[in-house]
């Protein structure tokens, strides 16, 4: 069974594709850039700003599919600087209390300019 995951309180997608799916009951994320979803618009500020919008982007995709952070057992992380990454992990820490598999790397470029990029794999209730 697969079920497609709309949060109106996460940015809507930039492109073809979902915010997220469901299948199995394990929701893949696609990945959450700094957008402000009211606005569509990258978030003021740098690698701390914007990582804690993609946080909260990805709390509301989590909320919509029934599920929570604890839940989330991979994530896949995308800088274009590995200078941020001590700033970025601050912010993911108090968010993946549950130490979540990972992988970071850096990147040429993201979406939009944006410093930072998340996906998540998680079990849905």
């Amino acid at each position: 069974m697969i079920e497609k995951i709309n949060s109106t309180k996460a940015p809507a997608a930039i492109g073809p594709y979902s915010q997220a799916m469901v299948v199995n009951g394990v929701l893949y994320t696609s990945g959450q850039i700094p957008l402000d979803p009211a606005t569509g618009a990258v978030v003021e500020g740098g690698i701390k700003e914007q990582t804690l919008q993609v946080m909260k982007n990805i709390q509301a995709i989590l909320e919509e599919a029934n599920t929570t952070f604890e839940n989330v057992f991979k994530t896949t992380c995308f800088l274009t600087d590995m200078a941020h990454f001590a700033e970025f992990n601050e912010i993911y820490a108090q968010y993946f209390t549950s130490k979540p598999a990972r992988s970071c790397v850096a990147v040429k470029e993201l979406p939009k300019g944006v410093l930072v990029e998340v996906e998540v794999i998680a079990l849905s209730k």
